[in-house]
């Protein structure tokens, strides 16, 4: 995929943009993103933020609310890029925001940042139509690593020094496979907060059984036709940084 720079917010038809961010409504797992954000909002004061995987916009806002110096946010969805370039602008944080539609870390190649952000889909399950979802929806691949994988090893490329990364980890996709991934670069993983999400039925169902089969009852949890499952947030740091 290339990569565009949206430097302006573009105009869509009202019924396109209430599709657009219906599709793209926060979950548990940005409220969840956001609550460690706020706790650590002193990481965030003057730093220079990336988020890979922007999608509404939210989180980047956020992180602006909290002092950052610049916001910069990147998405596979175009969709996703106007409608955040459209929530940024509107809450006075246009000047410092730059989106861009592209793929993981090609837009920003060469780049570096202090704080880099994430909330992928990495549910194990294939890309499938949900009803009132983009087909990328929490859409991780097989084993939920086909983006968290090179997300992970692409972060020692793009942390500035004594720079720090804060993303969304479910507990059923193997928490010390990523560990060992970030130590190869000689970085550290820490869980930061655990939390339950609820897990909708539409979503369970395309989760690919041999995960199902192992995690039920043990990360995933039943009560009758309800669902939940455990989630971390999880804060990766270069060996001897501050927490």
């Amino acid at each position: 995929m290339g990569v565009t720079n949206v430097s302006k917010p573009r105009l869509a038809p009202d019924a396109r943009v209430e599709l657009s961010l219906a599709a793209l409504r926060p979950s548990e797992y940005t409220a969840a993103l956001i609550q460690v954000l706020q706790a650590k909002s002193a990481t965030v004061q003057g730093a220079k933020v990336l988020e890979i995987g922007s999608g509404s916009g939210v989180v980047l806002a956020a992180l602006g609310e909290l002092g950052a110096a610049s916001l910069c946010g990147i998405d596979i969805e175009e969709d996703a890029v106007a409608s955040g370039m459209l929530l940024l602008a509107e809450l006075g944080h246009g000047e410092t925001a730059e989106l861009y539609l592209g793929d993981m870390w090609l837009p920003v190649t060469g780049r570096r940042f202090d704080l880099i952000v994430a909330n992928l889909p990495h549910f194990p399950m294939e890309r499938s139509d949900v009803p009132g979802r983009l087909p990328t929806w929490s859409a991780g691949g097989c084993n939920g690593r086909a983006l968290l994988d090179p997300f992970l090893e692409g972060l020692d490329a793009h942390l500035a020094a004594g720079g720090r990364a804060i993303i969304t980890h479910n507990a059923f996709v193997d928490l010390g496979r990523s560990r060992e991934i970030v130590a190869a670069c000689g970085m550290a993983l820490n869980v930061a907060l655990t939390t339950l999400v609820y897990i909708p039925e539409d979503k369970l169902s395309r989760m690919t059984a041999s995960v199902l089969a192992v995690q039920d009852g043990r990360a995933i949890h039943r009560y009758g036709p309800y669902a939940f499952g455990d989630m971390h947030i999880v804060e990766i740091t270069r060996h001897g940084a501050a927490g």
